[in-house]
């Protein structure tokens, strides 16, 4: 077991790096001069060569990229073009910003889901499913963007229970700030909670297809307790999956929420960085999104061997 948790470790390592190449890869293939677009159009042709120079951009790409590797490995992000700060120190906040409306979202759907999905698993075919498969295609086929200014049309604009803007700062009380957040928050629930609770059925209703399912049946046993006793446990593996690639969802999909919400996470920094075209900042926001993304698809992975025997002992 060891050993297959080790080798997980190594391939989430891997697609590190190889998320480090398509970060440094896709700057350099953006549109445009970078140092033309710092300096602006007036700028004279001996200034933009200085300034080239000052970002290392006469020195071949590859070049460039082990010295980017190599800053970010020792936790040093660069230094951000357009104020002159250091990267690092201006994303650390954002990040417990995203963090926290993540682990906010991901506090109410995660739980919501399962139960629901494991109800809608036992009662499949009755009103509550069909119910359940309605809402979920249609929280999904609505864009994430229109959820969120609906939200605010009612709860902000209308009924006036919470802002429309979702600005936090640092000394700001946890409840205080937990209603500033709520309606970024309900967003991501609404989005995350339909794709947790099909999946979460999918994965109970796949394992009750199974022979042993059958012989329980033929024993005369209630569905609710074949699906709690004997089919959840086996479908532990892919509800953590599931889980696991939602809440990374939660992580690296809010940039579109936090710029809706005016919300100071790495998402609207990132945003920023691309409007001015500052590339230690974009550079430095995609690595904190896809360390996130194959950090938690690493810890699922782990789990799901952790829970399942046969993926322990495979054959």
């Amino acid at each position: 077991m060891l050993r297959l948790i080790m080798t997980r470790v190594f391939l989430g390592c891997v697609t590190l790096f190889a998320v480090t190449l398509l970060i440094f890869a896709a700057t350099e293939i953006l549109p445009g001069d970078v140092a033309s677009a710092v300096l602006g159009q007036g700028a004279t042709p001996e200034t933009l060569a200085a300034f080239r120079i000052e970002l290392g951009l006469d020195r071949p790409a590859y070049v460039r990229y082990l010295e980017w590797l190599t800053n970010a490995l020792q936790g040093d992000l660069g230094i951000a073009m357009t104020n002159k700060r250091e990267v690092l120190a201006t994303i650390t906040p954002r990040l417990y910003n995203t963090l926290f409306l993540a682990g906010y979202a991901a506090a109410i759907a995660v739980p919501i889901a399962i139960i629901l999905g494991i109800i809608a698993a036992i009662n499949e075919g009755k009103w509550i499913d069909r119910a359940a498969n309605i809402l979920t295609l249609g929280a999904i086929s609505v864009p994430e963007f229109f959820i969120a200014y609906i939200l605010i049309l009612v709860f902000a604009t209308n009924l006036g229970w919470f802002t429309s803007l979702s600005t936090v700062y640092g000394d700001m009380g946890f409840w205080q700030k937990i209603h500033v957040v709520a309606l970024p928050a309900l967003t991501l629930t609404m989005l995350v909670m339909a794709h947790m609770l099909r999946m979460t059925r999918a994965s109970v209703l796949a394992i009750m297809s199974q022979p042993y399912i059958e012989m329980a049946f033929l024993k005369g046993l209630p569905r609710r307790r074949v699906i709690l006793r004997h089919a959840l446990p086996n479908a532990a593996a892919p509800i953590i999956s599931v889980v696991a690639l939602n809440l990374a969802y939660l992580i690296v999909g809010v940039v579109v929420i936090e710029v809706v919400f005016v919300y100071p996470g790495v998402g609207q920094y990132m945003v920023d960085g691309v409007s001015k075209r500052d590339l230690p900042v974009i550079q430095a926001c995609a690595l904190v999104f896809g360390g996130a993304f194959v950090l938690l698809n690493t810890i699922a992975d782990i789990l799901a061997i952790l829970v399942n025997p046969r993926l322990r002992h495979p054959r």
